[in-house]
């Protein structure tokens, strides 16, 4: 059977730090069927910055055994606000990974599964390809963007993992927005409960 890699950039999105720093990210979909992969299909966010830090890890790792494709220029004069700017950038860094993704070497790096498929920030993902972790790669990689859990304990245990406080991806915010939920949800019930005892 033909391995397939699909991967696809899009769904630029502006995140705000504060009232005074913005950047944008972007979704980056995967579908395979490559024996590289464990994880078949996966969406996680990754802004500019993260891209050139994938690119430099890659070549260091490879030992410059092959050349890298170049990504996108950085352009100083890039607006978050501009249409056609965001539309080529977002072209230029899904050719980049299409082409790095033809190579068998790049695809036995770990930095490009976590790039991939985790939403760990770049520090976490050199300390877990670094083994200072208490998970490994391919636990980081299963517990992006898993929606069930049994109880708070393990929502709580996944966060730890797959999220960090770097991280401004939309399924780490909605995952904290749960656990805020659920704390409020118990503590109301409680209350409730208090009240009817009186």
């Amino acid at each position: 059977m033909q391995q397939v890699i699909s991967v696809w950039v899009r769904d630029p999105r502006i995140q705000k730090n504060d009232f005074w720093h913005a950047y944008m990210d972007y979704e980056i979909c995967l579908h395979t069927n490559s024996v590289f992969f464990t994880k078949k299909t996966s969406r996680v966010r990754r802004r500019f910055s993260e891209f050139v830090w994938l690119r430099q890890k890659l070549q260091e790792n490879s030992l410059l055994l092959i050349q890298l494709p170049r990504l996108p220029p950085k352009n100083p004069f890039f607006s978050l606000n501009n249409a056609q700017q965001v539309a080529d950038r977002m072209k230029g860094l899904q050719t980049f990974l299409e082409k790095i993704l033809q190579s068998n070497l790049v695809l036995s790096d770990s930095c490009l599964h976590l790039f991939l498929q985790s939403q760990l920030s770049i520090s976490k993902m050199e300390a877990c390809v670094a083994g200072k972790t208490s998970f490994t790669v391919a636990q980081a990689v299963q517990s992006c963007g898993l929606r069930r859990f049994h109880s708070e304990e393990d929502l709580q245990r996944d966060l730890s993992v797959s999220c960090d406080s770097d991280s401004d991806s939309s399924e780490c915010r909605d995952s904290r927005h749960k656990t805020k939920e659920l704390t409020l949800n118990k503590s109301r019930s409680a209350d409730t409960l208090d009240l009817r005892g009186t």
